[in-house]
């Protein structure tokens, strides 16, 4: 018995397929973290966005990419002090939503510098895997500008970059 289909096709979300087409590019992992970064852009927003590694035996955190290098080179690190943030993304593995200026003030040193970019808000998306943080996305914009609808639509951008970011977790 033939059997036809009664619906259309799924559409296709055009900056998922950029993203997962950019894995068959040469100049790895920078082809890939490129088109996460405009697929984020183009879905959710962000003034400044990188992407960093976690090695959980240094608890060093590592800038893989950056939208604004003058500003976050690649390349830098830092040593991540447990809190509520680590908590989140790292322990449990969950993205973490910073709404106002005043919450990353509590959770990053930096927040004089993010503040200057323009930037008030935060959504940290953890990369994971086999129940580990091994890295996240971090997106960051205008104050509130970040909601759980946004963390839900970040999260498949994270696993798609993860074969690009282990790489690197090899030489950290």
């Amino acid at each position: 018995m033939k059997t036809t289909r009664t619906s259309p096709p799924a559409p296709v979300v055009p900056e998922l397929d950029a993203v997962a087409r950019a894995h068959a590019a040469t100049d790895q992992p920078q082809a890939v973290f490129a088109a996460v970064d405009r697929a984020l852009a183009a879905r959710i927003g962000h003034r400044l966005f990188t992407i960093l590694a976690y090695d959980p035996d240094t608890a060093l955190a590592t800038r893989l990419y950056s939208n604004l290098p003058d500003a976050y080179p690649a390349g830098g690190s830092k040593t991540v002090a447990q809190g509520p943030w680590t908590e989140a993304v790292l322990d449990r593995g969950e993205a973490y939503i910073g709404h106002t200026l005043d919450a990353l003030r509590q959770v990053f040193s930096d927040h004089a510098l993010i503040d200057s970019l323009g930037c008030q808000s935060v959504l940290n998306m953890p990369i994971r895997w086999r129940g580990r943080t091994l890295g996240s996305l971090n997106l960051l914009h205008a104050a509130h500008w970040y909601g759980p609808a946004d963390a839900a639509a970040c999260r498949p951008y994270a696993q798609l970059a993860l074969p690009a970011v282990l790489p690197a977790l090899l030489t950290l």
